[in-house]
C-alpha cells in the first residue's frame, strides 16, 4: 500500500514538472521585444482635456515585463502630456509626441465642441534614442505650425514625413533629417489631408484628403485620386509590396475595409463591420469628438487584414485575406470591445486592445487569435491604447 501511494506521488510529480516545463516554454516562446504604447486616465470627469493630461508614452516588453514610461520631461510642464507615436526602422529610436494645451482653449473647444488647434496648443513631434535617452524635437526647427504629428520615417532614409496644420488646414510635409528643409507635398491641394504614408520603395505618397484617397509621386507630382464612389474614404495604408493600398471607404461610422491597386485600379470591398461604427470610446464619461479611429491593418506578407467588426453585442477582432475570406479571431462575452489590432514584425504575433477584463488592457496572441495574455496593466480608471510593436532587424530583442 506505501509503495502504491509513492507510485502515485512520482507520477503526480513528474506530470506536474512536465506541465510547469510546457508552460515555461510557452513563456519562453512569448516574443521580447519592445510594445510602445500610451497609458493614462479615462475616468475623470470634466472632459477629454483633463483626460489627456494625464497620457503618458510608454514602453513594456510583448511578454508584459519591464513596463517603463518614456521622455518624462516633455510632461513637466504644466497641461502637457505624452504619447507614443512609432519607431525608426531599426527599433532603437521612439517616435514621441508632445502636447500642450491651455485650459481656456480646451474649455472653449468643449463649449463649442469643437477642435480650435489655431491657437492654445503646441504639439511636436520628438524623436528619442532609447539608449542615450536624447530627445530631438524635429518640428520646433524652422516651424512651419503650432500642430505638428503624424511623423514618419521616409523609406529611403533621407529624411521624415509629417501633417503640420497650415491655417488650420492639415498637410502632407517632409524634412530632412535634422528637421530643416521642410516642404509641402500636396501637391497644392487646398483640403484638409491626414493619413499620410509613403510606399515601400519611397516613389509614392498616399493620404485622404477632404475625405478621398490620394497617391501621388513622393514630391507631390501626379496626384490621384482613388475613385470609390463613396463619401467617406479614410486611413490608407499601402501593402508590403506596395503594390496595394488599404483603406475604409462607406460613410461616416458606416465604412468597410477596401483595397485598390495604387494606381485605382481593382477597387474592391473586402469585409463588413456589422454596423460597428469603427470608432472606440476610451473615456468613462464621453466628450466630443472623444473617441479613437479603429482602423484595419495588414499582416506582414500581405496575406491578411486584420480588423474588427461587430459580432452579436461585442466588437471582436476578424481577419480577412485578399481574396475575400473572412475568420473570426475572438468569441467574447457581450459588450466586450477590441481595438487597434497589429501584427508582429515576424507576422507570428497579435497585438490588440480589449476591455476584457473590465478595463482597457493591451494584449498580444497568436497570428490568429490563439493563446491571448495581458502585456499591460493599468489600474482602474486607465487605459492602454495604440500600440506600436518595435522592429526587430537590428535590436535582436535588446
Amino acid at each position: 500500500m506505501i509503495l502504491r501511494l509513492w507510485a502515485i506521488r512520482i507520477s503526480i510529480v513528474l506530470i506536474l514538472s512536465i506541465v510547469n516545463r510546457i508552460t515555461m516554454a510557452q513563456h519562453l516562446d512569448r516574443p521580447r521585444q519592445l510594445i510602445g504604447y500610451t497609458e493614462g486616465r479615462n475616468d475623470l470627469p470634466g472632459g477629454q482635456f483633463v483626460n489627456w493630461v494625464t497620457n503618458r508614452a510608454c514602453v513594456v516588453r510583448a511578454d508584459g515585463t519591464e513596463r517603463r514610461e518614456l521622455a518624462g520631461e516633455l510632461t513637466r510642464k504644466q497641461h502637457a502630456w505624452t504619447q507614443f507615436a512609432g519607431w525608426s526602422p531599426d527599433g532603437a529610436t521612439a517616435i514621441i509626441g508632445s502636447f500642450w494645451e491651455s485650459p481656456e482653449n480646451a474649455a472653449w473647444e468643449r463649449q463649442h465642441k469643437t477642435f480650435r488647434m489655431t491657437q492654445g496648443w503646441l504639439a511636436d513631434a520628438c524623436v528619442l534614442n532609447l539608449d542615450s535617452g536624447a530627445i530631438v524635437n524635429l518640428t520646433e526647427t524652422g516651424r512651419v505650425s503650432i500642430y505638428n504629428t503624424g511623423l514618419f520615417y521616409l523609406p529611403d532614409g533621407s529624411g521624415f514625413g509629417f501633417t503640420p496644420l497650415i491655417d488650420g488646414i492639415s498637410k502632407p510635409f517632409v524634412m530632412d533629417l535634422d528637421g530643416r528643409n521642410k516642404r509641402d507635398v500636396s501637391g497644392q491641394g487646398n483640403g484638409f489631408a491626414y493619413g499620410y504614408s509613403a510606399s515601400p520603395n519611397g516613389r509614392h505618397i498616399s493620404y485622404h484628403e477632404n475625405y478621398q484617397v490620394y497617391v501621388s509621386d513622393a514630391d507631390g507630382a501626379n496626384k490621384l485620386c482613388i475613385e470609390s464612389g463613396k463619401a467617406f474614404n479614410f486611413a490608407p495604408q499601402w501593402s508590403p509590396d506596395g503594390q496595394w493600398l488599404l483603406f475604409l471607404s462607406g460613410e461616416h461610422y458606416n465604412c468597410h475595409p477596401h483595397i485598390a491597386r495604387f494606381d485605382g485600379t481593382e477597387l474592391r470591398k473586402l469585409a463588413d463591420r456589422g454596423g460597428y461604427r469603427g470608432v472606440v470610446e476610451r473615456l468613462k464619461f464621453p466628450d466630443f469628438h472623444s473617441e479613437s479611429s479603429d482602423t484595419p491593418t495588414w499582416s506582414r506578407d500581405g496575406k491578411w487584414i486584420y480588423y474588427t467588426a461587430r459580432v452579436g453585442e461585442s466588437v471582436e477582432l476578424m481577419r480577412v485575406s485578399r481574396s475575400g475570406e473572412i475568420e473570426q479571431l475572438s468569441r467574447s462575452a457581450p459588450r466586450t470591445r477590441h481595438y487597434h489590432p497589429a501584427v508582429s514584425p515576424d507576422g507570428n504575433w497579435l497585438l490588440f486592445g480589449s476591455d476584457r477584463s473590465g478595463s482597457m488592457q493591451l494584449y498580444v496572441s497568436g497570428a490568429e487569435g490563439q493563446d491571448a495574455r495581458p502585456v499591460t496593466s493599468v489600474p482602474q480608471g486607465h487605459c492602454a491604447m495604440h500600440g506600436h510593436w518595435q522592429p526587430t532587424s537590428a535590436r535582436k530583442n535588446n
